[in-house]
């Protein structure tokens, strides 16, 4: 298996880890537990931003355009004229 298959299965991995954290954390009633899992979450988060930046330092990720202002702009007037 190539180096990159590896870092972008490992980082959609991490992603969906990311995704059930959220999911758990408000659902649980436990202090101690919602502690311990926002605990994990965030290193969960770390190893997601350190091995997003290798994959950009090794060009296996390259991030979507940055938006115009017009596009920024609409994006927010959908949210504050109730369109959505």
């Amino acid at each position: 298996m190539q180096e990159k298959t590896m870092v972008s299965d490992t980082l959609a991995s991490i992603n969906g880890e990311l995704v059930r954290f959220g999911e758990m954390i408000p659902q649980t009633e436990n202090k101690e537990l919602k502690s311990a899992l926002k605990q994990i979450r965030a290193a969960c988060e770390q190893s997601q931003e350190q091995l997003y930046q290798i994959a950009r330092d090794k060009s296996y990720y390259v991030p979507a355009q940055k938006a115009t202002q017009e596009e920024i702009d609409h994006v927010k007037g959908l949210f504050t004229s109730g369109t959505l």
